[in-house]
């Protein structure tokens, strides 16, 4: 299958499960409202009338009462899509995405990876990823009220321009890195084109710098990601958010200037033109995923692109790269399994996803080439924060145990990294049942998960182990036992709670 075709096959399955989701939990209409709790402060963005009363209550609700007003809703019939959408627009009208992309605004980030993980879950640990999401959602919105007290207004409806001039004053206000006439444009955007142009659009945008450690591109994917199951309707004061944290620089205005940040993405721009058209059609190849790993130990980020230009021209097929990629980001985590290393798997899996989601040639272009420069320099961050050891990934021998189980595996992971990765090669090598150890592993999230990295992380390294070719999916999935939870972990107490609030 084409990567082309599995880009139409991934979008359609991503509406579709959301679908299903929507449907098999589509137990009515939210109780009425009275028009007293109905009432908005004229300072704040209005969302959509028929999510706004369940917005307010996320707002609202004190963090120690929320999952049991919550789990009443829900029984009386509130629909997962109604609580997903009211969880994410919570999120972006009471967290601010600066001055990082990334700490408290981890309550949005996050609300896709609960998805993912709610969409995968088997019935009886369905609504638990949400759950915890709603419960940070909270913190963070004390923590943002403590720092400062934002939160999103009106849109300046006088700014607004109109539908046949949105796209371009969208473009020229991100070239100019301008705030207020992006949160404009986007809004006219938002109202008049839709889904597939403005995410072409955002895709470009997201990946054009290095800032936040990868954050950008993640906020980017989760997004669109989320608004195929919540719907379009909910997209303006999502996208508001989404540009708003695209934006973030330094003091100086990034256009004016040579900053480091954005050089990989200005001389890739002339780098993909050496491209060939026909670049699409390589054949596969391990020796070239050995190449990229074996330069992403070495090269500089200019040295790797210039490499990866190089092998797509002699007809290496762009599958081979992203094994390479998503490989080499795991091997960082596993040379310094901390917050650095984590963030070059999650930024990984978020390009992947845009690259094949987008339908324009050059984009994707950059989106290959962005993730070849961001990982030398997630490596450069980490030697900076420590120890990096000389762990391969392509190197790990396989436990010499004949019968190895997840349980025995999980029981390693978070005491002996080494040894859990070493277990999941040999369970994986000898036949063993993948889907049985990826379930184990997400179950365990919920069970002893206390982070918002821990949904990030494990959404990500447990769907890319699919679009890892067969020849290497094993070993990404073992560099992926350096972080996930292990059953020796302490139980959260956040996971009773919540099933008591759904049983009521």
């Amino acid at each position: 299958m084409t990567l082309a075709s599995n880009r139409r096959t991934f979008l359609k399955s991503a509406i579709a499960a959301g679908a299903a989701v929507g449907a098999a939990d589509l137990f009515g209409k939210l109780p009425a409202v009275s028009a007293k709790e109905s009432k908005l402060d004229p300072k704040l963005v209005r969302l959509d009338s028929n999510v706004e009363p369940l917005v307010r209550l996320l707002e609202e609700t004190p963090r120690e009462k929320l999952l049991e007003e919550v789990g009443d809703r829900i029984r009386k019939g509130a629909a997962y899509r109604e609580v997903l959408a009211a969880l994410l627009l919570a999120g972006v009208r009471n967290v601010q995405p600066r001055p990082n992309v990334g700490f408290k605004f981890h309550a949005v980030l996050v609300v896709n990876s609960a998805h993912l993980a709610s969409l995968n879950s088997p019935d009886q640990h369905r609504w638990l990823p949400i759950f915890w999401a709603l419960d940070n959602f909270k913190s963070a919105q004390a923590q943002n009220l403590k720092e400062s007290g934002w939160r999103m207004g009106p849109v300046n409806e006088s700014k607004i321009p109109s539908a046949r001039k949105a796209r371009q004053a969208f473009i020229d206000a991100m070239e100019n890195w301008d705030v207020e006439a992006a949160d404009a444009a986007v809004a006219g955007l938002a109202r008049t084109s839709g889904i597939n142009e403005t995410f072409e659009l955002f895709a470009k945008y997201g990946c054009r710098d290095f800032r936040d450690i990868g954050h950008k591109a993640i906020f980017v994917a989760n997004t669109y990601r989320t608004l195929h199951c919540i719907g379009w309707q909910h997209a303006e004061p999502i996208l508001r958010s989404l540009a708003y944290a695209l934006l973030k620089h330094e003091d100086t205005n990034p256009a004016r200037r040579d900053g480091a940040p954005d050089r990989p993405g200005r001389e890739n721009a002339k780098r993909i033109a050496a491209i060939p058209d026909n670049w699409q059609e390589g054949k596969p190849d391990d020796g070239v995923v050995q190449s990229v790993l074996a330069s992403l130990r070495k090269s500089t980020a200019a040295e790797l692109c210039a490499q990866v230009v190089e092998m797509l021209a002699k007809g290496a097929s762009p599958q081979s790269i992203w094994d390479g990629l998503l490989l080499g980001a795991g091997e960082l985590l596993m040379r310094q399994p901390a917050i650095v290393g984590l963030h070059a798997v999650t930024t990984t899996n978020a390009l992947r996803y845009l690259y094949e989601a987008s339908g324009n040639d050059q984009t994707r272009r950059m989106l290959l080439l962005q993730n070849a420069a961001f990982l030398p320099l997630f490596l450069e961050a980490m030697k900076g924060r420590g120890k990096v050891d000389e762990s391969r990934v392509d190197a790990v021998e396989p436990a010499q145990s004949k019968s190895v189980t997840p349980e025995e595996i999980f029981a390693d992971v978070g005491r002996d990294r080494a040894a859990a990765g070493a277990k999941t090669l040999a369970y994986l090598q000898s036949g063993g049942d993948a889907k049985a150890l990826i379930d184990h592993a997400r179950v365990l999230i919920f069970t002893k998960g206390t982070d918002s990295h821990d949904y990030k992380f494990s959404s990500a390294v447990l769907e890319d182990y699919d679009h890892v070719s067969p020849t290497w999916r094993n070993r990404y999935l073992a560099s992926g036992t350096y972080w996930l939870r292990g059953s020796m972990a302490k139980d959260n107490a956040l996971v009773q709670r919540a099933r008591a609030a759904l049983k009521g």
